[in-house]
C-alpha cells in the first residue's frame, strides 16, 4: 500500500493501519544514496518512523568500513523524506556537550517540520572513545553525566535563557533559540540498565528504547513503571519501543534455532502468521513502537532486502492493533 506524502504518522495511525508503530533501522555502514533509497522506500510503504545509529566507527577490530556520520546524514534524510519520524538510536551523551546536542536536535526538528526524536543514551563503545581521544570515564560517571545532560536538554527546549551549575556541566545564562517545533520535542532515553538508566527514563523521558524479546520488555517495563511510581510520573507518559533483529523464514529449523538462542541481540523469527502472533504480544504487553534493524535482511539496497521489509511492513505489521 503506497501512502501520499501529505499523510502525517497521525493521519496513518487514524486510517485504521495499526495502533503500533513500526519503524526502520538501516545499517550505519551503507552510503548516503542507499540510505536515502531504503528511508523513501518505507516512507512510501506506510513505515513509521526511521533511526539511524550515532556511531563513528564499528565496535570491532577491523575499523575500515565505511561510516558516516549519524546527525549529519539525518539533516539531509529529514530534508528529503517528508512523512516519518525519525531519530538518532541513539546518541552517546559522551560525543557532545549536551547544549550543543539540544541546539543541533533543535535545528534538525525545524529542517524536518516537527518529526525529530532526539535518542540519548549514556554511550558505552569503547574503542570509538580511545581512537578519537573522547574521556570514556567510568559506568556510574557517564550515567551521571547523562542525568545532567536530560536536565539541561529539556531546560533548554522549554525555557528561556537556562542557568545550570551540575557537577559535570554549567551553562551560564544559554539560549536555544529557535525552539523546536514540537513541543516538547521528545527525548528519548535507550537502554536497560533497572537500577540507574530507567530511572533516569522514568524522571525525563518522553520514550524509551531497549533491545528485547517480548519477555525481556515486559521484565524492564515492570521495572521503568515502578520507578514512575515512586517519582510519582504517571507511567503512560512514556512511549515505549523494543529493537530485534528480524528473521523471516519459512525454514522451521532455523526459525527454533533463532528463537532459541541467547547470544548476541535479541531476535525474533518465524513465518508471516508466527510473526505476527510475536508482534501482537509486543503490543499486548504495551510496547508502543517496534523497530526492525536491517542488519539480517541483505545488503544495501537488494530487491530482498526490499521485498522482506514490504513482506512485513504488508502482511505482518498491517493486522496488528
Amino acid at each position: 500500500m503506497i501512502f501520499p506524502h501529505s499523510y502525517t504518522v497521525l493521519d496513518i495511525l487514524f486510517l485504521g493501519r495499526t495502533a503500533m508503530r513500526f519503524s526502520f533501522w538501516p545499517q550505519p555502514t551503507q552510503s548516503f544514496k542507499v540510505m536515502q533509497k531504503l528511508g523513501n522506500h518505507v516512507e512510501k510503504t506506510g513505515w513509521h518512523g526511521l533511526w539511524i545509529a550515532d556511531h563513528f566507527m564499528p565496535n570491532e577490530d577491523d575499523t575500515s568500513h565505511p561510516w558516516p556520520e549519524a546527525w549529519t546524514t539525518l539533516a539531509a534524510l529529514s530534508a528529503t523524506i517528508p512523512r516519518i519520524r525519525m531519530g538518532t538510536l541513539v546518541s552517546g551523551n559522551t560525543y557532545r556537550h549536551p547544549a550543543i546536542l539540544a541546539k543541533m536536535a533543535a535545528t534538525v526538528d525545524h529542517i524536518s517540520g516537527g518529526r525529530l526524536v532526539l535518542g540519548l543514551g549514556s554511550g558505552w563503545q569503547e574503542n570509538e572513545h580511545q581512537k578519537y581521544g573522547l574521556p570514556f570515564y567510568t559506568v556510574s560517571g557517564r550515567l551521571k553525566r547523562l542525568e545532567e545532560a536530560c536536565s539541561i536538554i529539556k531546560q533548554l527546549f522549554a525555557e528561556g535563557n537556562v542557568n545550570f551549575k551540575g557537577q559535570y556541566y554549567q551553562l551560564e545564562d544559554a539560549p536555544l533559540e529557535p525552539k523546536p517545533i514540537q513541543n516538547p520535542l521528545p527525548l528519548m532515553i535507550g537502554g536497560g540498565g533497572e537500577k540507574v538508566t530507567l530511572k533516569i527514563t522514568a524522571k525525563y523521558a518522553d520514550e524509551w528504547n531497549v533491545w528485547g524479546t517480548v519477555d525481556t520488555l515486559k521484565h524492564k517495563m515492570s521495572i521503568l513503571d515502578q520507578h514512575c511510581s515512586d517519582l510519582g510520573r504517571n507511567p503512560k507518559e512514556i512511549q515505549r519501543s523494543a529493537v530485534a533483529l528480524l528473521f523471516l523464514s519459512e525454514d522451521e529449523s532455523f526459525v527454533k534455532k533463532m528463537n532459541a538462542s541467547n547470544e548476541g541481540p535479541a531476535k525474533i523469527a518465524g513465518n508471516v502468521s508466527q510473526l505476527r502472533d510475536t508482534i501482537a504480544a509486543y503490543a499486548e504487553i504495551g510496547v508502543n513502537e517496534l523497530i526492525v534493524p536491517d542488519f539480517t535482511l541483505g545488503p544495501n539496497d537488494n530487491q530482498q532486502k526490499l521485498d522482506t521489509l514490504d513482506c512485513f511492513i504488508e502482511e505482518i505489521a498491517s493486522v496488528i492493533k
